[in-house]
């Protein structure tokens, strides 16, 4: 046998320390586990291995400044041994990296107590056939996306812009000691930028799968107007307000009602808000997570090698579902849904592919039915203050404008809000859901794809410095 033909399930390692001097994910993943097995034979043990490269271009005042690209090789590992279970992460595919990585887990999983609450190994299970996946955005080079920073410059006409352009491509892997097996890979690329006068900001954002779906004249153009159209703002009396939002700030929203309430460890300690079959939003209300949906990024199955499907978490107002990993779906007597990552063991069930369901308006007819109130572009500063309501306060930026009588009157100056993101979006509260919908990322395996919604109060407490 040559050095060129390990064996497999030895390790071998070319010039850069790869193992096996290969970096296909599976094959990582299958060496890792053929490890444990060596020093551990009793163990079980999952294994997630990640490999891609991210790309960004940052721009500010008009130019590039700032052009990185990063080759990521993420390994994860899981195991149980005799009723104790630890894991641990690494970067890099290299044989000692690897091998000390095996090495401390199980060497943590040896000195932990029992573990009452491991769930035990996915089984082996299919994957939707589903591939967010697009070549040329896989190996974008930087001229593509400086391309579209510079029509996005252009497209603002002068006004100091900035913002930035990101392409990834990653191959995920997953394997198991109880014989499941998955790989996938997804793309993605967003291009965010603002655009400002001497006292007012605007700003534009989209993302997609493929690189080639990003326009950033038509971004640049958006992010100008509105940051010319709110310039010279006044300042606005607190207290409610009918509201347009818009997809920003509804991806903001929903963030905090799956993380605080459709989560099943938030459900099992007491904290959430959700009850199921009980119709606690209003009809006009449709909310899933689906990998499956061709408008959404990401791979179709998660850290623990459980497979994703289209779940329905609100259908017409009514709560469905609650998102739970392995080991919380085990205290609930039920099966996972296909949520776990990384971090579950501190946060719970976490979505990677929320979707509200679109509804028969554009934007522009939303805000012809407001009578008096408010159209708000991007909440910011974001924070819980009660998880049980879902009380949150933060501010508004990038263009908050007065609409009377169904016509934008105004730029108002940033507010700052206290509202229940439950009572906003309650049966009778919803007076319209938006036709168009954008894809709001969220890191790069996680995505919103959401439209504008039209609430009927929205509680403003004050401006944005008090």
């Amino acid at each position: 046998m040559t050095d060129a033909q390990p064996a497999r399930g030895v390790f071998a390692t070319d010039r850069s320390g790869a193992v096996g001097g290969a970096t296909d994910p599976l094959d990582i993943a299958d060496q890792v586990l053929h490890l444990v097995r060596a020093k551990a034979a009793d163990a079980e043990a999952e294994v997630e291995v990640r490999h891609g490269e991210e790309a960004l271009t940052r721009f500010a005042s008009g130019f590039i400044h700032q052009n990185v690209a990063e080759e990521t090789r993420r390994v994860l590992l899981r195991v149980a041994l005799d009723g104790r279970s630890a894991g641990s992460s690494m970067d890099g595919f290299d044989a000692g990296g690897l091998a000390r990585l095996v090495d401390d887990v199980l060497e943590v999983a040896r000195h932990r107590p029992e573990d009452p609450d491991w769930p035990g190994l996915a089984e082996a299970a299919p994957a939707a056939g589903v591939e967010h996946w697009d070549d040329a955005t896989a190996s974008a080079p930087p001229d593509e996306r400086a391309r579209r920073v510079r029509e996005f410059v252009d497209a603002a006409l002068g006004l100091e812009t900035a913002g930035s352009c990101l392409t990834a491509g990653t191959r995920v892997a997953f394997a198991n000691s109880a014989g499941q097996r998955l790989v996938g890979r997804a793309t993605v690329a967003g291009l965010s930028g603002i655009a400002r006068t001497a006292t007012s900001d605007g700003s534009s954002r989209d993302a997609s799968v493929g690189l080639q779906a990003l326009d950033g004249g038509v971004l640049g153009r958006r992010a100008a107007a509105r940051a010319r159209e709110s310039a010279d703002a006044i300042d606005l009396e607190p207290g409610r307000y009918e509201v347009v939002l818009e997809p920003q700030c509804v991806a903001n929203m929903l963030e905090f009602l799956f993380l605080h309430g459709f989560n099943g460890r938030a459900v099992q300690e007491g904290r959430s808000f959700a009850r199921l079959g009980e119709a606690q939003f209003d009809r006009s209300i449709t909310l899933l997570d689906d990998a499956t949906d061709t408008g959404q990024v990401g791979v179709a199955f998660d850290a623990e090698g459980t497979p994703k499907r289209r779940l329905e978490v609100v259908r017409a107002g009514v709560t469905t579902a609650i998102l739970h990993t392995r080991r919380t779906a085990r205290k609930a007597g039920t099966e996972s849904t296909g949520h776990a990552t990384e971090e579950s063991g501190q946060r719970g069930a976490v979505p990677a592919n929320v979707v509200l369901a679109a509804g028969d308006r554009p934007t522009s007819a939303l805000v012809a039915q407001v009578e008096r109130g408010l159209l708000v572009t991007d909440f910011w500063y974001t924070r819980i203050l009660d998880p049980r309501t879902l009380v949150v306060t933060g501010l508004t930026r990038n263009g908050v404008w007065l609409v009377e009588g169904g016509r934008v009157a105004r730029p108002v100056r940033n507010l700052r809000f206290t509202q229940s993101f439950i009572e906003a979006l309650a049966p009778g509260a919803v007076r319209g859901v938006g036709s168009e919908r954008t894809l709001i990322l969220d890191g790069l395996e996680a995505a919103s794809l959401v439209p504008a919604l039209h609430l009927a109060s929205w509680n403003f407490t004050g401006g944005a410095r008090g």
